[in-house]
């Protein structure tokens, strides 16, 4: 498993942020990623944003599936992560440390970078 293009679109105040990465599966078989942690927020929480139409939501997930020798992005508009509850003043540039955790038990450690709200990309 491999962890790359790590961002956090950074809302001012106590406004919930997005998380956006990458994950490749570098295995034969799919691994499911079960959470994020930092130490950074109160709470982040797996999502997925769900369009019906002309409305969208976003819903919170148990686990996201990464397929065997594939690649799943977490990017605007899809899987994010919901950042809540900031435990410090953050600002553009700065960088948080990130832990994934998967379902073969797999710990992995990701830096990333806090963008401004109008980024829309990496």
């Amino acid at each position: 498993m491999m962890v790359s293009d790590c961002w956090i679109r950074l809302l001012p105040g106590d406004l919930p942020s997005g998380g956006y990465f990458s994950v490749m599966n570098m295995g034969h078989k799919p691994v499911d990623l079960l959470r994020v942690q930092t130490d950074a927020y109160g709470s982040a929480m797996l999502h997925q944003t769900v369009s019906n139409g002309s409305m969208s939501k976003m819903d919170m997930v148990d686990k996201v599936s990464v397929p065997a020798d594939g690649t799943l992005a977490f990017k605007p508009g899809g899987y994010h992560v919901m950042l809540e509850q900031p435990k410090r003043p953050l600002k553009v540039g700065d960088r948080i440390p990130f832990i994934f955790v998967f379902s073969d038990g797999e710990h992995l450690q990701a830096e990333c970078e806090t963008k401004s709200p109008a980024t829309m990309g990496h």
